[in-house]
């Protein structure tokens, strides 16, 4: 038998690409360690998410490469997983890796609702992650969390966010009364937002979900001012009306030099629990058509299910990847692993834009 060597292991990995950095895995830095024992080879692949979408296929792939090699007759695969930093060095936010932006161009297509399942559903792949509610005029997110009732405490000058289902959770809605309405102008609300941005004690996150109020006024403006940006998640319902207002909202971020890292489809269609009947209320595929035309990714679709709804009036909504239907749950962790995905091409091209300033 050939003898193998770990340089000719390597050589073999050369051949392996991610799929969507479209390098491959030795030149990304993904190979952490080969041992070669006789025809025996471990490889340690770090994943740059731990809710990669495409975790099968590289598994599949690198063990085919080595597999392939003269001599080998075991090939024993590590994987692990270590998010990557789209904002090296930024002096703003030092210890958070990743920023991303959740809006929408329009109120009622389950923005908040699209937030708390992308943080939940990051932070169930093993990642660390915060949530911030910027929806100052219409904070749900700690409803939605179970936290409701929650007050955070300030420790060293800095306010320590509440935790929810392994979440780090900041919102307006912990500093004021339930039913109180904010009339608030522009510079009281941007005064806020930084606050949120600069004074919490965010600590050392993977990624930071922010939830925007809808539209394109003044805390979209604020958060391209403040911080560099990983990029925006846009979600729509499928109606004509609604893709109309995600198209503003995509052009928006494209005018403040945030990377639009997809669209979402929200309550897509509905699938009848008794019978099976699929119902698309709203139309369906708009929001796929409207990404191709706008040249961004489209991130998955979300069904209209009452569970969905159930567990984020319950304060339970992470329950939705456990309490639904296979399919419902499928689909959420679709959207997450994709949106994960964009969020690791960024930080391999490491090229998100400056902070905007807008006089």
């Amino acid at each position: 038998m050939p003898e193998v060597t770990r340089d000719a292991v390597l050589n073999r990995l050369r051949s392996v690409k991610d799929p969507e950095l479209h390098k491959d895995v030795v030149s990304l830095n993904m190979i952490r360690e080969v041992r070669v024992t006789g025809g025996r080879v471990h490889v340690h692949l770090e994943l740059t998410t731990p809710a990669c979408p495409l975790r099968e296929q590289l598994e599949r792939d690198v063990k085919a490469a080595v597999g392939g090699l003269p001599g080998v007759t075991d090939v024993e695969l590590e994987m692990s997983a270590q998010v990557r930093s789209s904002r090296p060095g930024s002096a703003q936010l030092p210890g958070i890796k990743n920023v991303i932006a959740v809006g929408a161009g329009k109120g009622g297509v389950g923005k908040s609702t699209a937030a708390v399942l992308l943080a939940s559903g990051l932070r169930r792949s093993g990642a660390a992650v915060g949530l911030l509610d910027a929806d100052v005029y219409g904070p749900s997110i700690p409803t939605m969390m179970g936290l409701q009732d929650g007050r955070p405490e300030v420790r060293d000058n800095l306010i320590v966010p509440l935790e929810a289902f392994g979440v780090k959770v900041m919102s307006i809605g912990f500093m004021i009364d339930r039913d109180k309405a904010l009339i608030w102008r522009g510079p009281m609300v941007h005064g806020v937002v930084k606050q949120f941005l600069e004074q919490v004690d965010w600590g050392e996150l993977d990624y930071l979900v922010v939830d925007l109020p809808p539209g394109t006024g003044d805390v979209p403006l604020t958060l391209a001012q403040s911080i560099p940006m990983t990029g925006a998640v846009v979600i729509c319902t499928p109606q004509d009306v609604a893709l109309l207002d995600a198209r503003r909202a995509v052009k928006m971020y494209e005018q403040l030099n945030v990377p639009c890292l997809g669209i979402i489809e929200n309550m897509s269609y509905y699938l009848c629990p008794k019978c099976g009947h699929r119902d698309e209320i709203f139309d369906h595929g708009g929001a796929r058509a409207a990404a191709e035309e706008l040249g961004v990714p489209f991130l998955g679709e979300i069904p209209l299910n009452a569970r969905i709804r159930v567990c984020g009036d319950a304060g339970t909504a992470e329950q939705v990847f456990t309490h639904t239907e296979e399919y419902v749950a499928r689909s959420i962790e679709s959207v997450v692993a994709n949106t994960a995905g964009q969020i690791s091409i960024r930080s391999e091209t490491r090229d998100a834009a400056p902070s905007l300033t807008i006089e």
